[in-house]
């Protein structure tokens, strides 16, 4: 069989198909896979890749397997819920391995009211299938689960071991990633189908979370001048945190793959609480901030640099300078990724075997794109000499409300992913 032939069978398997993959997309989507709530998901994945004959790994993530490796991110609480599922292919044949990465856990939904639709009873309408966590990243996960599956159905399985992946953590800390690394899992290259477009990721940002605390005096609101009000407080301190994001983002403080972008990193001050009562001062505040890093960015530069930044403020303060604040890392710990920066043959041979994935399922050149987040396959690249391709369908609405993932082009992301898997590591008789 060539080549051409080859590929022409597996994009009408993903066709004939096409129809079951929508309604198991519909059907994981419906799983609330929040954090720590991700177990219903990770059941339903674990069956399905069973039921395929793959074996199946599925186990609660150890914390004191992982926090001591590069790359991990502290948590707050406990692990209890934090469950991790991988399916292995063992080939026969020699090939390159790939490991196919992707997270089943969905950010919050937030007020139901500002949906159309409710968020995890998903629906298909005009071409797009609306749910939260639908484009990100479930209708990747079946991507990669319907794309061995066309294999299958012309008879094939991958000639390399290929290790299937349904993580957690992805949207918080990046830990069950890092897992699977602790675990053993290694291959040639990873494909993690993150809905950026069909286009290839060239390069990410880290991402640093904190939480900042201040404590004030407590007094009834009548005698508020002789109270700190420690929410009044914070004011201040976020004022300086966006002048040092400023100054992160001036030209000669960019890495090469942002060069050109204006305000490519972004500070969020994601989430403030404070006081206990309208009518006492309040005596307390937390404010939960995260900030983006370059590629190449140190993150205990970062670090020293934003408590210098709040501290200086602080002491500006009245209150403040004799009350200084508290800073808490927790969550996200990530170094920026740029896979740009890989000039090894092996990420030049994955990028040239996806680059031809893509222009047989789509009939146009694969383009490339810096984006302005962060993904698992910093984990892949950075720690294990992996080359982390990011490559997914178009999604809109993600973090938001009605989110919703475009199925024509999940349809073509599954089949390049198909071929990419068939040329990327050969094929054998199933």
């Amino acid at each position: 069989m060539t080549h051409a032939d080859l590929n022409t069978r597996l994009c009408a398997a993903v066709d004939d198909a096409f129809e079951a993959q929508v309604a198991f997309l519909s059907e994981l989507t419906a799983h609330p896979s929040t954090r720590g709530n991700e177990q219903s998901a990770q059941d339903f994945m674990a069956h399905a890749l069973s039921a395929r004959g793959y074996e199946v790994d599925r186990w609660q993530i150890d914390l004191a397997d992982i926090q001591h490796l590069p790359g991990f991110s502290p948590v707050i609480g406990d692990y209890e819920d934090a469950v991790n599922v991988v399916g292995s292919h063992r080939a026969r044949s020699g090939g390159r391995s790939l490991i196919l990465n992707g997270h089943i856990d969905v950010v919050p939904e937030g007020p139901l009211d500002m949906w159309d639709s409710p968020p995890f009873s998903p629906r298909v309408a005009d071409g797009w299938l609306y749910g939260r966590g639908g484009g990100d990243m479930k209708a990747g996960l079946v991507s990669n689960l319907f794309a061995l599956d066309a294999l299958a159905a012309c008879g094939l399985a991958p000639g390399g071991d290929v290790f299937y992946q349904s993580v957690v953590e992805e949207e918080c800390t990046g830990n069950g990633a890092l897992a699977c690394l602790a675990r053993g899992y290694r291959a040639d290259a990873a494909l993690i189908p993150e809905p950026f477009s069909e286009q290839l990721v060239s390069a990410q940002l880290g991402v640093l979370w904190f939480q900042v605390h201040l404590k004030g005096r407590p007094t009834h609101v009548a005698y508020a001048g002789s109270g700190a009000n420690a929410i009044e407080a914070a004011i201040p301190l976020i004022k300086a945190l966006h002048e040092m994001e400023h100054r992160w983002n001036a030209p000669d403080r960019r890495s090469p793959d942002y060069a050109h972008a204006e305000h490519a990193l972004n500070l969020n001050v994601g989430k403030i609480e404070g006081g206990d009562w309208a009518s006492s001062v309040p005596a307390w505040c937390v404010f939960d901030v995260r900030m983006g890093l370059f590629p190449g960015q140190s993150l205990a530069a970062a670090k020293a640099e934003i408590e210098q930044v709040i501290l200086d403020a602080a002491r500006e303060n009245d209150f403040l300078r004799n009350a200084l604040p508290e800073i808490v890392y927790h969550g996200f710990h990530a170094e920026g990724y740029a896979l740009s920066q890989d000039s090894s043959a092996k990420a030049q041979a994955a990028i040239a075997a996806l680059e031809g994935a893509h222009s047989a399922a789509t009939g146009t050149a694969l383009q490339r794109q810096a984006i302005t987040a962060t993904t698992d396959a910093r984990f892949f690249g950075l720690y294990a000499d992996t080359p982390a391709l990011v490559y997914g369908p178009h999604a809109e609405g993600i973090h938001g409300f009605n989110e919703r993932v475009d199925l024509d082009s999940m349809r073509r992301v599954t089949k390049a992913t198909a071929m990419f898997i068939a040329d990327w590591c050969g094929v054998e008789p199933r």
